[in-house]
């Protein structure tokens, strides 16, 4: 599957919840996202773990392979009032100097990149002793919510999506970053819903990677209004509390 979130910015930047507040209030106990630090966020999409980290006063870098979704991430940025320094780039090959952050992040993008190349490119990065955080915020699919009704109806749409029925738990990512020489892995994991109406939940969705970032706009069309029926049927109710899970995984260089 194919997977351009260019196509999609719009709806990427209107309606994705991003991270929640508790999150930066949770790494900020691990000495991430202090005043002062010098961070890079790869795959930084519209922003949102960059511009979480500016507004607490951090210096922040961002890259990402899209260059609409930077052109976004500035517009939210301005609404904000911060200033993030983007650059149109690979994470595995980002262009910036050797051993120049404290923090690297990876927010809802690590399994995007060619995992091996992107982990040897932070270990560049970074300073002696700086960190790497993984993190996520993903929708959980429980039996007769409005997740699962979701993922059933984009299958329907694109059979060819295979990351469905997720726990929102990524043991993979800690044997990447030890492969890489990175050392003190740990990790921390807690849910948070996520509130939407029905037309945020639509756009969120809308700006997923098997819609909005794969699907012809007819088809995409044809899923938002299936979508719209079948939440006025099985879920007539606003807002709706989504379930979501908060995932980390922190890790230092040597």
């Amino acid at each position: 599957m194919q997977v351009d979130f260019g196509k999609t910015s719009e709806d990427y930047a209107r309606f994705r919840a991003g991270f929640p507040e508790s999150l930066f209030d949770r790494l900020a106990g691990h000495g991430v996202g202090l005043a002062g630090q010098q961070i890079l966020d790869l795959g930084t999409g519209t922003g949102t773990l960059a511009r979480g980290f500016a507004l607490r006063g951090s210096t922040v870098t961002a890259v990402d392979v899209a260059a609409e979704q930077l052109a976004q991430a500035r517009w939210l940025d301005e609404l904000a009032g911060v200033q993030v320094e983007y650059h149109v780039a690979p994470a595995e090959e980002t262009g910036l100097p050797d051993d120049n952050f404290d923090v690297v992040t990876a927010g809802q993008c690590w399994h995007w990149f060619d995992r091996p190349r992107a982990a040897a490119e932070v270990a560049r990065l970074l300073r002696p002793g700086g960190t790497l955080v993984i993190a996520h915020y993903d929708w959980l699919p429980l039996a007769g919510n409005v997740v699962e009704l979701t993922e059933e109806l984009i299958l329907r749409y694109n059979p060819a999506w295979r990351l469905g029925g997720g726990t929102g738990i990524y043991p993979l990512w800690f044997r990447d970053v030890a492969e890489a020489g990175f050392t003190q892995i740990e990790s921390f994991t807690y849910d948070e819903p996520a509130i939407y109406s029905h037309e945020a939940w639509r756009g969120r969705v809308r700006a997923s990677a098997p819609i909005g970032g794969s699907l012809p706009p007819v088809e995409v069309a044809g899923f938002d209004a299936d979508l719209a029926a079948a939440l006025a049927s099985r879920f007539p109710g606003e807002p709706l509390a989504v379930p979501h899970r908060v995932f980390a995984l922190i890790c230092r260089k040597v």
